[in-house]
């Protein structure tokens, strides 16, 4: 009898893990299929490639994942974390992709991620270079230099097009815009946490009534397929494009290590250099793959971590089936073809606010700078100001060789750059220790 109650309490357990699994999934979902559509839009991707590249961007969100959550001496930091594609490098992407070919988009992606991987323990022990003064900046920076891009979509997604900026463009991306300022605002719980997902769904439902709307994509797809490698071409390795992308894996490694020290702290689990370099590794790792793969690099989803300090349940296993889920949505190309369907102006609509949010986290980190320092309004003002004037005009450095060009065409590097060496140049008197640093940026 007992026997037979405690196998009761563990099928009971593992139902309510599998329902957490999938408010993750829910939670992480559009920001996971938001990049693919921004960067397949912009590369002028056919349904057909669209819908492979949403399936296997899913399938590997799932796998790295896992790499995240397995612990073992070399990888996985043994977290409750769900990764995603790295909305910070949207942009690099699509101007890698637009300006030489999609094989050297996925050549950068694995050579950067190459490189984390050999530089996880160095990065371990230096991250006290990273003060909220400089990843504030760099955070806000991304936030805003992206937010254009969610405009350009909510308008139609070219605005060259005559169609840009039509009143059924605006109708339906105004409309999802409101749609998640209301279940952001009034609805309680798991609804709020899926606002931007509803404000999808009935965005896409309202622009199938004004015709904007096509299933074909989804009729076309198979039900079932298995992940190929190098679907759109072998990978090209150019200099340009691997430095950008190193630089914005650098970013991705800063907003990382704050989600890995917001867990340890609701987790009540002490975070060391072992553990960091292990957590970057696997990110590294699910990057090689994502090369490898076609898709993308991979980063630790922050929006997350909320998830596992309301719902109380600071175990891994409710992520282990909200991997194992995606790795399932992943195999089933019908269901990634849905995302395909969605209009760019209701993307858009969901993207400005989300770019917007992604500003404010930036901001809220500024929030702990002592800005009555004019050291600090320095860094901050110089490196914001620089990255912004270069993406609005980024062709102030058109008379460079290609390869500088393609560098510091990118507003992200640019600010991070910026930030990075002028914290060290003006006020080398405030990097103290790691601990102290990350104590600071956590608080």
């Amino acid at each position: 009898m007992s026997i037979n109650q405690e196998t009761q309490n563990n099928l009971v357990s593992n139902s309510h893990s599998a329902l957490l699994g999938i408010q993750h999934l829910l939670a992480m979902y559009s920001g996971a299929v938001l990049v693919p559509l921004l960067i397949g839009g912009a590369l002028k991707f056919s349904p057909a490639q669209m819908t492979y590249l949403i399936s296997i961007d899913i399938f590997m969100c799932g796998l790295a994942t896992f790499l995240q959550l397995f612990t073992n001496p070399v990888f996985g930091i043994g977290l409750p974390v769900v990764l995603g594609c790295a909305i910070q490098a949207v942009a690099p992407l699509q101007m890698i992709g637009q300006n030489f070919t999609i094989g050297t988009m996925y050549g950068a992606i694995i050579a950067s991620a190459i490189f984390v991987f050999l530089i996880a323990g160095i990065f371990a022990k230096i991250r006290r270079f990273f003060p909220p003064l400089v990843t504030g900046t760099v955070i806000t920076v991304i936030g805003l230099t992206l937010i254009p891009i969610g405009f350009v979509n909510l308008g139609g997604g070219s605005a060259a097009a005559k169609s840009f900026g039509a009143s059924n463009n605006l109708i339906v991306g105004l409309f999802t815009i409101v749609v998640v300022l209301v279940c952001s605002v009034y609805a309680k719980g798991f609804i709020s946490r899926i606002a931007v997902l509803i404000g999808l769904l009935l965005g896409t439902i309202l622009a199938s009534f004004m015709g904007m709307v096509s299933f074909q994509a989804v009729a076309d797809a198979s039900w079932f397929h298995f992940p190929q490698p190098f679907y759109f071409g072998t990978p090209r390795f150019e200099l340009s494009s691997i430095l950008t992308m190193i630089a914005i894996s650098l970013v991705s490694l800063v907003e990382s290590t704050g989600v890995f020290f917001a867990l340890g702290d609701i987790t009540k689990r002490s975070i060391g250099e072992t553990d960091l370099k292990k957590g970057y590794r696997a990110e590294a790792l699910a990057g090689i793959l994502g090369g490898i793969f076609n898709t993308f690099p991979y980063t630790t989803f922050s929006q997350n971590v909320s998830l596992v300090q309301l719902s109380g349940i600071k175990s891994r296993q409710p992520i282990y089936y909200a991997a194992g889920f995606l790795m399932l949505l992943g195999l089933l190309p019908k269901i990634g073809a849905f995302a395909t369907i969605i209009p760019t102006p209701v993307i858009g609509g969901a993207t400005v606010i989300m770019f917007g949010m992604i500003a404010i986290q930036g901001i809220r980190m500024l929030e702990k700078v002592d800005f009555s320092n004019n050291k600090n309004i320095l860094v901050a003002a110089i490196s914001i100001g620089a990255g912004l004037g270069v993406s609005v005009e980024p062709n102030i450095f058109q008379g460079l060789p290609q390869t500088i060009r393609l560098i510091f065409s990118n507003g992200v590097v640019v600010a991070s750059l910026c930030a990075v060496l002028l914290n060290l140049i003006i006020q080398p008197d405030k990097i103290k220790n790691p601990a102290e640093s990350v104590k600071q940026q956590e608080s």
